[in-house]
């Protein structure tokens, strides 16, 4: 199991020991949200504040993009240092070609579900992708309650991983804890995204282990 502590949780007036902790407490991915105020209501970070994560971590930077017509801007997140770079199935009419952009700036294609989409609309491009990440929350705001309909989505999507040999991570973001944690690793998930829970605790070695549950 990966973890991948969400950014937006972070205390930002100290940026830079924040990432150096979370490199220590042995997390695998920094998750970087990314929303415009269109697609999600809500506005967060972009390019100025990937650039310099980037220039201080070689942890793998897993961007996720809740922006509306994401093709506008994966060149841009790709130059400015993301190593995974997901786009919502929901956010654009053209899901193929954002994924290919993806793929053509070097950088690992993932691919978004929200609450109330089902898997059956990405199934053509399973094929294309890396990462699909499914929302155990509706996207925009942190600090939501799990839905535990996910958990169907991410059974479904091992089981046509398995069945069609293809090897996408999976992954989970909304309402992760101790608890659903359990539920999504059963169910066949990979990496698992956690913010307020994560950064609720002084020392971040220990949601680390929760999560990738080393410890009961």
């Amino acid at each position: 199991m990966k973890v991948a502590p969400s950014l937006l949780s972070c205390n930002f007036l100290e940026l830079k020991e924040e990432i150096a902790d979370l490199h220590a407490a042995g997390a695998d991915y920094l998750h970087f949200d990314v929303m415009d105020g269109q697609f999600v209501p809500n506005i967060s970070f972009a390019f100025p504040v990937l650039q310099q994560i980037r220039s201080i971590t070689d942890l793998t930077i897993d961007t996720h993009l809740m922006i509306q017509d994401p093709e506008r801007y994966i060149q841009a997140f790709a130059d400015a240092g993301s190593d995974i770079i997901t786009v919502h199935v929901e956010s654009t009419k053209h899901i193929h070609r954002a994924l290919q952009m993806i793929r053509n700036a070097g950088k690992k294609a993932g691919i978004t579900l929200n609450p109330g989409t089902p898997v059956e609309s990405i199934i053509p491009v399973l094929d294309m992708v890396d990462l699909v990440l499914v929302m155990t929350v509706n996207p925009g705001f942190g600090g939501q309650s799990f839905i535990k309909s996910g958990v169907d989505k991410i059974r479904s999507l091992n089981e046509y991983r398995n069945k069609h040999g293809l090897s996408y991570e999976i992954e989970v973001d909304g309402g992760v804890n101790e608890d659903t944690a359990l539920l999504c690793k059963a169910a066949g998930a990979d990496v698992l995204v956690a913010g307020s829970y994560f950064f609720k605790h002084d020392d971040y070695k220990v949601p680390v282990k929760i999560l990738k549950g080393e410890v009961g």
